[in-house]
């Protein structure tokens, strides 16, 4: 097998902390490329209030972590519904079923991902203030 080309991806070149820290960089670029989209930013902020609540709201650290863990994946599954959306656009701005689908499903990803954050806040607030 022969080696990845470095000029095609320089990136598969580095090794070792230079490549840790170039894709930490790359990773930060995308959070700043998020954080563009208004639904990001919207759970980056509500991200900024729940997750340190979740300290407080949690009973236990499986409870803190499910609690900002669900908070954090919704935040993940936007930004690949967003990358998803990007690379359809890319390809054209034409109507296709395919790239209908595709956003769609992204799209329903993301509402999973909120409902199930949704359902674990939920049931923590209930045994908090309720039983």
């Amino acid at each position: 097998m022969s080696a990845p080309d470095p000029v095609v991806n320089p990136q598969k070149g580095r090794s070792g902390f230079t490549r840790v820290f170039h894709a930490t960089l790359i990773s930060l670029n995308g959070l700043r490329a998020g954080w563009g989209e208004p639904a990001f930013r919207q759970e980056a902020i509500a991200a900024i209030v729940l997750v340190p609540f979740a300290f407080w709201l949690g009973r236990s650290w499986v409870e803190t972590a499910l609690l900002a863990g669900s908070v954090l994946l919704v935040m993940i599954v936007e930004l690949l519904n967003t990358a998803v959306e990007a690379a359809i656009d890319r390809i054209g701005p034409e109507w296709h079923d395919l790239s209908k689908r595709a956003k769609d499903m992204g799209s329903a990803a993301v509402l999973l991902a909120l409902v199930l954050s949704g359902g674990i806040w939920l049931t923590a607030l209930w045994q908090r203030f309720v039983t």
